[in-house]
């Protein structure tokens, strides 16, 4: 019987690349704006011991309060607090009120985010071609002020190259601007390009993937969890690096502790194809539990395209540990619906694993 039907093909290249912005990058700390607020210097001290002790009141009166704060300040001619004003705004998803305190704005950090809502459309139709020229100003700009920013916006600006949005397509110039924002593998500078780097080496024809393996390697050194899935998946098969069973293990169920859902597909698959079914089953319920792509991929920054394989590879593995009853009981009817999921969720990956168990290769 079949459940799906193949798609386009070289869809790792097309869509797997679709990427994110980079955050907002920080001088200090990830602080939230609430807490960068509570640290403000200010001789009104007993305004701030409402933020002392948050947990005394909720969101939407600190969030009134910071309003208030921050409007103080501004009228005092605080520059920052213009800023905060507009970053309280972003982080709560108010996108169209950001928007008009960012335009009022002259420091780099608010351009910076007037690139990033300009190119995603976040609160105001998406205008790639202003995004990009925000970052543009940011990299070629002298400003000691602007200098934290420059790895980020070369990120950014790389992704529109890749993606041929906003200018033309150019793996080149892309390849150029994320080696400036990867810097080497600097924990500081943007790990977002150094797991893009990986991610290019990967998809090009001809592969380079020692180049994928070292890039990766960094990335996952620095913390990113993306990078450290797709590791475990190179020490799994081989690719780029010798093939090490005890290496790959690591990395994957590291990477599936910390979310990686793409992660926590292949360990699905990994569990199925050595016949641990049970644990293949029991894994892959718990797995597909949580099938909101977006929401997982806020969550753990990884890129939607990846989350919803590993979504639709435990989807399918599950569909067929309960069509043949292995590791759990048999219940076609249940069977059913995880094929549907799988379909739904990624129809190449779910057309591709039903085409191995047409040919008993799974």
């Amino acid at each position: 019987m079949s459940f799906c039907q193949h798609t386009e093909k070289g869809r790792i290249t097309k869509k797997a690349m679709k990427l994110t912005s980079e955050p907002l990058p920080q001088k200090h700390s990830r602080e939230t704006i609430l807490q960068t607020v509570s640290k403000l210097h200010s001789s009104e001290s007993e305004e701030l011991k409402w933020l002392a002790n948050p947990e005394t009141y909720n969101h939407e009166l600190l969030l009134e309060k910071a309003e208030s704060l921050l409007e103080k300040r501004i009228k005092a001619g605080d520059p920052l607090a213009s800023f905060l004003k507009g970053q309280l705004y972003f982080e709560e998803g108010w996108y169209e009120e950001a928007l008009l305190q960012f335009e009022q704005n002259t420091d780099f950090q608010s351009m910076y985010q007037l690139g990033v809502m300009y190119y995603d459309g976040l609160g105001v139709p998406p205008n790639p071609k202003k995004g990009v020229e925000y970052m543009e100003k940011i990299i070629n700009s002298n400003s000691p002020k602007a200098r934290h920013l420059k790895f980020a916006a070369a990120y950014n600006l790389g992704r529109a190259y890749i993606e041929g949005c906003g200018t033309e397509i150019s793996e080149e110039e892309a390849e150029r601007l994320w080696f400036i924002a990867a810097d080497h593998g600097n924990p500081k500078a943007s790990i977002k390009a150094q797991t893009a780097l990986g991610m290019l080496y990967s998809a090009r024809h001809p592969k380079d993937l020692k180049k994928a393996f070292f890039w990766h390697s960094e990335a996952c050194g620095n913390g990113s969890i993306e990078s450290q899935g797709i590791l475990g998946l190179m020490y799994l098969y081989g690719h780029g690096v010798p093939q090490n069973l005890k290496a790959a293990l690591e990395c994957l169920n590291q990477a599936s502790d910390r979310g990686n859902v793409y992660a926590k597909g292949h360990l699905v698959e990994y569990y199925y194809k050595r016949k641990f079914f049970t644990k293949a089953a029991e894994f892959a319920r718990r797995v597909t539990e949580n099938d909101d792509v977006e929401g997982i991929a806020k969550a753990t920054g990884c890129l939607p395209f990846y989350i919803a394989r590993g979504l639709a590879m435990a989807s399918f593995y599950m569909a067929r540990c309960l069509q043949l009853g292995l590791g759990t009981q048999q219940d076609l009817v249940a069977a059913k619906k995880y094929y549907s999921k799988a379909c739904r969720l990624d129809p190449d990956t779910a057309a591709d694993l039903e085409l191995m168990a047409n040919h008993g290769r799974i």
